[in-house]
């Protein structure tokens, strides 16, 4: 999709740089981020109206610290540097960058020194968060300090000419009280954005996009039934209507009773005209004996695609497939140094337009989950889908560690449905991003009756996130966790043991495989 604005975020290695984006974007201005190996040429064509280089790791005296051309401070575009991004702009251009002796982490005391567009309706002194061993020690010449920190006699620079501006901390987190508002002063005051990125916006443009793109042909559409799927849908029939022919192939590793469900509530409510392809067997056939993550997403991937294949050459005209890839995944499957390091195999990125006799068609390869649910409520799609939690490509493929049978599928199902049912009743799930059960590849002693047994253990798992780059484990009080506990040991035959996963995204990713 082409951008009226842009703003480009370089990415330096920070485990923040989504979240810049996001902010950006969250401020009504698209962004999209890009590895610090992109060419000035690349730069250039993007055309953005600013540019923010990201914190980073490393010290920009590393050996292989990451860097891009001085001649980005010559593209008269607008640049704030960021932390690391600071440190990068005062070394290339002349200034003094110095490891600490104090390594500022954590929240700090920010003070302005100078008044400045970038700090503009900020008080005197505000709480920034920081994270960084060097500092600059002397701003390049040309440029002004206008603001400090305990330890940061250079906390934030700007040269008015160049329009180049840098800060020691990160605003994008929430912990800096003001970031919200650094980032809007530089978005409209510096950068002179207009701010049209918005649900209505991007609906408006991808039906007009959509209907160029396809024309007269027909279009198949993998609704799962999570929210990517059931919003790119609405969002496609808007653009072709009839022309649009919706597949829900029932893997045999879906939620219980979901597949049901889809059918009936999506082609009574939605007006989807939903096809259910029932293939169960033939995923699982498939899977037998096979306990390899990678393998069992390609397994699923590979049989999906040849599903798919078969039905859709059963409509006449058929040339394109809609996938709710979203910008996330596009992320995760990329490094942001610009080599190849995926860190899993995605069910809809990675390898499957090569494999596919079919166009694709991604409208959300731009957008970040809650951008796609604020569409379909521009849509009008139901609360009650909008507000459904993830759900992984593979399905419960993945949330079963070890080989996948028929049986373990039904245990799986049954824990999951008790542990999501519970957090309905709770009023506990839209407080959660995602919740989960995992079968275990473990078995443990238990005593049930006067007998013992040996059965398998099995994990709960819930995150809060924004977006599922990051994520933090859901504190339940011990109550709740007791009882959904004590009703899946007492109710699903299988499982004899329940543990709660607390650990957070990174290290951790949400899914276990």
């Amino acid at each position: 999709m082409l951008h009226k604005e842009i703003i480009l975020i370089i990415d330096f290695g920070s485990q923040f740089t989504q979240l810049i984006t996001r902010r950006v974007r969250e401020a009504k201005v698209y962004s999209e981020i890009y590895p610090h190996t992109i060419s000035i040429d690349f730069i250039k064509k993007l055309n953005p109206k600013g540019i923010i280089l990201s914190g980073g790791p490393m010290s920009v005296y590393d050996e292989d610290a990451p860097s891009i051309s001085s001649e980005i401070f010559s593209l008269n575009v607008p640049i704030l540097g960021i932390c690391y991004g600071l440190q990068f702009i005062s070394k290339e251009m002349g200034g003094v960058v110095e490891k600490s002796f104090e390594r500022e982490y954590g929240r700090s005391i920010f003070k302005i020194e100078k008044e400045s567009v970038l700090t503009k309706n900020l008080p005197h002194q505000s709480i920034v968060w920081m994270s960084h061993g060097d500092i600059v020690k002397e701003a390049p010449v040309g440029f002004n300090i206008i603001g400090i920190s305990d330890h940061s006699p250079v906390c934030a620079i700007e040269n008015t000419e160049k329009k180049i501006y840098g800060l020691q901390f990160h605003p994008e987190v929430y912990h800096t009280e003001k970031g919200e508002q650094i980032i809007k002063n530089f978005l409209y005051d510096i950068c002179g954005c207009e701010g049209d990125w918005t649900s209505k916006h991007f609906i408006n443009s991808s039906v007009e996009e959509i209907k160029n793109q396809v024309g007269n042909s027909k279009v198949i559409c993998a609704l799962s039934g999570g929210v990517d799927s059931t919003v790119a849908a609405v969002l496609v029939k808007r653009a072709i209507g009839d022309n649009l022919h919706c597949i829900h192939i029932d893997t045999g590793l879906m939620r219980k009773n979901e597949s049901q469900q889809i059918e009936n509530l999506f082609n009574s409510q939605l007006d989807l005209n939903v096809k259910y392809v029932n293939a169960s067997n033939t995923f699982l056939e498939r899977l037998k004996d096979i306990s390899d993550p990678e393998q069992k997403r390609k397994i699923i991937g590979n049989t999906f695609i040849e599903i798919f294949e078969t039905e859709a050459r059963k409509i006449e005209g058929v040339e394109y497939l809609v996938q709710g890839t979203l910008y996330p995944d596009v992320i995760e499957s990329v490094s942001v140094k610009g080599k190849s390091a995926t860190i899993k195999t995605h069910h809809n990125v990675g390898g499957l337009p090569e494999k596919m006799n079919l166009k694709l068609i991604e409208p959300f390869r731009e957008l970040f989950k809650d951008e796609v649910r604020n569409v379909g409520r521009e849509l009008g799609i139901p609360e009650e889908f909008i507000m459904r939690h993830p759900f992984p490509g593979p399905g419960l493929a993945v949330r079963i560690l070890g080989p996948v049978t028929e049986e373990r599928v039904k245990i799986l199902q049954e824990a999951d449905d008790i542990f999501i049912s519970e957090l309905k009743k709770e009023n506990l799930y839209n407080k959660i991003w995602q919740a989960f059960a995992v079968l275990l590849p473990v078995q443990s002693v238990g005593v049930m009756g006067d007998a013992r047994t040996y059965e398998n253990v099995l994990a709960l798992r819930a995150v809060t996130s924004v977006d599922g780059m990051t994520a933090d484990w859901y504190n339940f009080e011990g109550k709740f966790l007791a009882k959904v506990s004590n009703l899946i040991i007492n109710k699903v035959a299988g499982v004899n043991r329940v543990v709660y996963d607390i650990s957070s995204k990174p290290p951790s990713t949400i899914e276990w495989e």
